[in-house]
This record gives C-alpha cells, sequence and structure tokens, in this order.
C-alpha cells in the first residue's frame, strides 16, 4: 500500500498539470494571435489600403504673403 503522503502529493501533482498544459496552450495561442495583429497593422499602415493624397504645390502668386 502507498503512504498517504505520497498518494497526496501525487493527486496534487496530478491536479496542477492540467492548469499549467492550459497556460502553456494559451500563451502560444495568444502569441500567435498578436503576430496576426501585428501582420495586419503593419499591412493597414503600409499604405496600400490607404487612399493618394494629393497635394497642391505651392504658387508663385504674388497677392499672397508668406513669411
Amino acid at each position: 500500500m502507498a503512504n498517504p503522503s505520497q498518494t497526496t502529493s501525487n493527486i496534487l501533482i496530478s491536479l496542477g498539470t492540467v492548469p499549467v498544459l492550459a497556460v502553456l496552450l494559451g500563451s502560444k495561442a495568444l502569441a500567435e494571435l498578436m503576430q496576426q495583429v501585428g501582420e495586419a497593422s503593419e499591412e493597414l499602415f503600409r499604405g496600400d489600403r490607404l487612399p493618394v493624397l494629393h497635394f497642391h504645390a505651392e504658387s508663385d502668386d504674388p497677392t499672397t504673403e508668406s513669411e
């Protein structure tokens, strides 16, 4: 027959294994999600999906004053 303290230790280790594995798998999934969000934001700010802004060149109009 097994020692009662050894049995208690085995049960505690068994119960603690599931949360540790869940944290490991969850952190891996979160890291992949953050990677995808980062890549999506790079695509957005790269300019492919942004409209082209046309700036007018400054004219040599003598009626406007610039300092």
